[in-house]
């Protein structure tokens, strides 16, 4: 089992950055490198697969079983934990989590983990063929996941301050 790991701390509440991760996809994209999401989609889309077309239910929540693009909303814990199995044609399996959690230090954190089980000699070629571009990809998603968090928070202090005078 391969896996790629990001964490990151987040000037927000957990709450804030969980409304971030549940929006993911669709016509909110991916936080990084939308042409390298998009590009993925077209190749899987020119293997038969379903591509990044399908977008979401919903714009702003998000249940099990869900359609994601090319993922599917395997489990879902609000607040804390959003993992999506991949539906793009792959040589293994793969899976994207999201956790908006506490630190051991009392701040708010970002986790994002890409798993992927490979499918034979091709599994273990196409992971190893796709992980050099994972620091931009996941490196930029996980760090614009947690700016987009601490942005809506500090945009929502500023509404509440201004409601209050």
């Amino acid at each position: 089992l391969y896996t790629d790991r990001r964490e990151l701390p987040v000037d927000a509440s957990p709450e804030a950055l969980w409304r971030v991760i549940e929006s993911i996809g669709g016509d909110n994209g991916w936080y990084s490198f939308p042409l390298a999401w998009a590009v993925r989609g077209w190749l899987d889309r020119l293997v038969g697969g379903v591509g990044l077309r399908r977008g979401r239910r919903d714009a702003a929540r998000l249940r099990a079983g869900d359609s994601l693009d090319f993922w599917r909303v395997e489990e879902i814990a609000p607040g804390h934990l959003l993992r999506l199995r991949a539906e793009m044609r792959l040589p293994g399996l793969a899976w994207l989590e999201m956790y908006a959690e506490i630190g051991d230090d009392g701040r708010t954190r970002y986790r994002q983990r890409a798993l992927f089980h490979p499918r034979g000699l091709l599994g273990h070629a196409y992971w190893w063929s796709v992980s050099p571009f994972h620091a931009v990809v996941f490196g930029g998603m996980a760090r614009n996941i947690a700016r987009a968090a601490t942005q809506g928070a500090a945009a929502g202090k500023r509404t509440a301050a201004m409601r209050s005078r």
